[in-house]
């Protein structure tokens, strides 16, 4: 089949790698003039199958409520008069319901733990480099009753197959020795060793040159306007090109990998998705001290932030903003992930000159995303995947490119 993927973020590049492995003819859309320079960008890094519990958790409510008006808040809605962001956080705290929680946790594992797979699978085969470890994630804790709720998610995440274990202080410290210059008092852990962490930037633009060499073409700098539908049916992709010229990209199969933007294309043929974006923000601190510096992949709980080792660099990233699509950076924001991080590794690097990002992540209310078939017999959805894009990618491209190809996925998981 002749297949187009609307949006060059991992996602759709992912799905474009195994749409072609399958021996569809495929063609990838999108306005950047690069694969990876939305949301895939400058992420936190991590391949974190241990973070399955979503944002809506039955302690985000009362979390978001003490947190308002703090400018440097992990989580803040900015209420805006935007019916959708109204809706989208309605929905939000009805998945705050504890057996939501435990559903929604459980099935993004599954995803997450068929997804590491893929990944693992598609490095042997490719030898594709994105600067990445395979040590582990180690979450730490600063807070005793935040550290005492840990324990209860590790056992749900344990007993459903992710390897985690809590750690105490000196294991910590023993896992990460750079944490002994920590001046954050660390009261344990939790260690998922299988977890892993790596650019995404580099994956996704490494692996869509490994798609152009396999024959899938990549149409960058094409903005795309909208979808022409005939019954049950999407006859063509309407897009622009460089130029500003119309083009009608017609095609047997759409998957539309748009993230954040997604609802602008669907919404006018009758398909609303849940997906509002959640702004992010991450700082890259050049390393001047490297031994000073994490070798495992961290992840702050009470903070929220994740902090990654990314060859001569570190990454934090982190905080979650409901402010519509707004993408300016926020200084107060960057500046709590910097001094957080500047706590935790002192003299490490260069934090004065560490660059600074801001991007939409495309969440749902639940954080599982939308995979699967929608109204139209011949378009498909792989977008709203919220903080954990980089960890389910190569998993929901692997069964995008199933569903599209009429077979069934080999995990369990509500696809559309």
């Amino acid at each position: 089949m002749k297949v187009v993927v609307l949006g060059a973020g991992v996602i759709g590049v992912t799905s474009a790698w195994y749409l072609s492995q399958d021996g569809h003819d495929v063609t990838v859309v999108d306005r950047q003039p690069q694969a990876g320079l939305e949301t895939s960008f400058a992420n936190g890094g991590q391949i974190s199958v241990s973070h399955a519990e979503p944002w809506a958790n039955p302690e985000a409510p009362k979390k978001i409520y003490k947190w308002l008006g703090r400018e440097d808040a992990p989580l803040l809605f900015r209420l805006r008069a935007d019916p959708r962001q109204w809706s989208w956080g309605l929905r939000f705290l009805i998945e705050c319901l504890p057996e939501r929680t435990r559903r929604n946790t459980l099935t993004i594992l599954r995803l997450g733990l068929y997804s590491r797979d893929m990944l693992k699978a598609l490095r042997r085969e490719t030898g594709v480099l994105y600067d990445h470890l395979e040590k582990g994630i180690l979450q730490i804790h600063t807070d005793a009753a935040e550290f005492e709720a840990a324990h209860a998610r590790v056992e749900l995440l344990r007993s459903h197959g992710c390897e985690m274990h809590i750690k105490s202080v000196p294991e910590c410290m023993e896992l990460e020795p750079a944490l002994r210059s920590s001046r954050i008092g660390i009261i344990g852990g939790t260690f998922a060793p299988d977890d892993e962490s790596g650019d995404a930037h580099q994956f996704t633009g490494n692996l869509a040159e490994l798609c152009r060499q396999r024959g899938v073409q990549f149409d960058y700098e094409h903005a795309i306007e909208s979808l022409s539908i005939d019954g049950d049916a999407v006859t063509a992709a309407i897009v622009r090109d460089p130029e500003g010229r119309r083009e009608l990209l017609r095609a047997d199969a759409f998957l539309v990998a748009l993230g954040s933007y997604s609802p602008f294309l669907l919404s006018p043929v009758g398909i609303n998705v849940p997906v509002y974006p959640v702004k992010g923000y991450s700082v890259t601190v050049p390393l001047t001290h490297p031994e000073a510096a994490p070798v495992l992949c961290l992840s702050d709980e009470n903070a929220k932030i994740a902090i990654s080792r990314l060859g001569n660099r570190l990454r934090a990233a982190g905080t979650a903003e409901l402010t519509g699509y707004d993408t300016s950076l926020n200084d107060a924001r960057c500046n709590a992930i910097l001094s957080r991080v500047e706590q935790l590794f002192p003299g490490a690097g260069n934090y004065a000159n560490a660059s600074r990002w801001a991007g939409l992540r495309p969440a749902t209310p639940s954080n599982v995303p939308l995979i699967g078939h929608t109204r139209y017999r011949n378009l498909f959805l792989n977008t709203g995947h919220g903080t954990l894009g980089w960890t389910l990618a190569c998993g929901s491209g692997r069964a995008a490119a199933d569903l599209i190809g009429g077979r069934r996925p080999g995990l369990d998981f509500p696809f559309g």
